[in-house]
Order: structure tokens, then sequence, then C-alpha cells
């Protein structure tokens, strides 16, 4: 169990994540009078985006359990959100982008090249933010040994939580730009974002429950951590809605952004809990439920 903090401190925390959240719906709503209202992509997009990070607060409510969730099911689970990203980059991202860069007069050749760039810069612009922010991979289905809090655990458990909420970035942003190009465009990458933020709420939860913290202060900080994703939205929508031009780049920009973040955080993260096989059926399943999501609303 993790030793006490002290009721002064653990007010302190409770006033700051208050705050946190106050300015955080502050913001939403001047940026509903300043910049969203009447603008049909746009709002949209806030509304995808807010979808998002309630699927990720939905997410955390297992680290209520006293036991929270079993690695085979967060294995599984890590596995089909890699699917349903992996398929929503393929049809809901770069299969647009492409589309996007002949419509706009590019041959196929030429949108070829240009999506391949954008696609590049992307995944190139998480990578180095990931070496701005290094963090390791860790075992967060087991509190420190002795009951307490292990200094170095705790460090790997906040850059964790820290990467995570970052990456949630290219995903809202994603939203945006996929809504600015269509609504049913954005409704599916919407969806297929969703259903993967899921089991990324539950590891944020779950690892902050291996440290030692307290199963409500866990699951706020998970459902927290998804709080940017209706902003990158927004942003993601405006930019597309003030240059059409961009729309093919920005679709391409955000697919490298979720590649690198599929190759390098989830699927490996899905694989450490010693159940490859469980990790890679949810993998499949959930690209063949992402592509039928798509292809049904498209």
């Amino acid at each position: 169990m993790r030793t006490a903090a002290g009721p002064v401190r653990a007010l302190r925390r409770s006033i700051g994540l208050v705050i946190v959240a106050a300015g955080a719906l502050l913001a939403l709503e001047a940026l509903w009078r300043e910049v969203i209202s009447g603008r049909a992509a746009v709002e949209h997009a806030l509304f995808g985006g807010l979808f998002a990070a309630l699927a990720t607060a939905l997410g955390a409510l297992p680290a209520l359990l006293r036991h929270g969730a079993e690695a085979r099911t967060r294995d599984a689970m890590l596995g089909f959100g890699a699917g349903v990203m992996l398929a929503a980059c393929s049809f809901s991202l770069i299969v647009p982008a492409l589309a996007a860069a002949r419509a706009a007069g590019a041959g196929t050749g030429a949108a070829g090249l240009q999506v391949a760039a954008a696609l590049i810069v992307g995944a190139a612009a998480l990578m180095a933010l990931e070496r701005w922010l290094p963090h390791d991979y860790f075992d967060f289905a087991a509190p420190a040994a002795g009951g307490g809090l292990d200094t170095r655990q705790l460090k790997r458990v906040w850059l964790f939580v820290t990467a995570v909420a970052l990456h949630n970035v290219p995903e809202g942003l994603a939203i945006g730009v996929a809504f600015g190009g269509g609504i049913e465009q954005g409704q599916a990458l919407t969806a297929g974002i969703a259903i993967q933020d899921v089991p990324e709420g539950m590891v944020i939860a779950m690892a902050l429950r291996g440290a030692g913290y307290r199963p409500g202060f866990a699951v706020l900080l998970g459902a927290l951590s998804g709080v940017v994703e209706p902003m990158a939205a927004v942003c993601g929508a405006v930019v597309v809605a003030q240059m059409a031009a961009v729309l093919p780049w920005g679709l391409a920009f955000a697919a490298g952004a979720m590649l690198f973040v599929i190759s390098h955080e989830v699927v490996p993260e899905s694989h450490r809990g010693g159940h490859p096989r469980l990790a890679t059926a949810g993998l499949v399943l959930g690209f063949a439920l992402m592509m039928l999501l798509d292809t049904t609303l498209a």
C-alpha cells in the first residue's frame, strides 16, 4: 500500500487538479465563442475530440477495482487498440490524403510523394518529441517492493503519463483534420481513435495504481490525459478550414505521427505482459473492425 502523503498534500493535489479542469473548461468556452460557433466542421471536431476524451476516461475506470484488469486483458486490449489505430491510419488518413492531393491537381506519382513526405515528417516530429521527453516501458502490475513509493519507478510512471498525454495531441489533430475533409471521414476516424483510447486510459490508470497511488487519483489523472484531444481537434479543423490546401499534408502528417505511436508505444507495451499471441490476435481483430467501420461510414 502507498504510504499516506498527508492531508495537506492531498488537499493541494486535489485543488490543483480542480484548477486544471476548470481552466480547461474555461478555455473550451472561450474557444466556442471566438472560434468554433457557426463553423460546422470545427464544431464536429470539438465534439469528436470530447468523445475520444470520454473514451479515455471510461478506460481508466477499471483501476477502481481492487485488483484491476488482468495482464491478459490489458495485452489483448492494447493489441486491439493498435489494430484500430493502424486501420485508421490507412483508411481514415492516408487514403483520404492521397485523394485530397489528387483533387488539388497533383498527379498519381506526385500525390504519392507528397503524402509520403508528410507521413515521414509526422513520424520524425514524434520521434524528436520522444527524444526530448524520453521514457521507459515499465511493469505497472505491481507496486514498489516493501509497500512504499520507489522514486525511480515514480519518475518512469510520470514520464510515461506525460508522454501518453502528449501523443494524444496528434490524435486530436487527426480528428480535426479529418472533419475538415468531411463529416463521414471524421466520424469514422473519431470512432477508431475512441476505441483505441479505452485501453490507453486503462494503461495510465493502472500504471499509477502499480506505483501506489490511490484508485480515485489514478482514474482522475487517466481521464485528464485525454483533455488535450478536443483542443487539438479544434486546432486541426481551424487550420484546414482556413487553408484547404494543407488538407492532404495534415492528414498524412497525422498518419505518420500515429504510426510512430503504434510502433514505438502501443505494440511494445502490448507484448510486455507475456501474452504476445493475444496481443497479435487483438491487433488483427482491431484492424478488421476499424476497416469495416471506416468503409461502412464512408
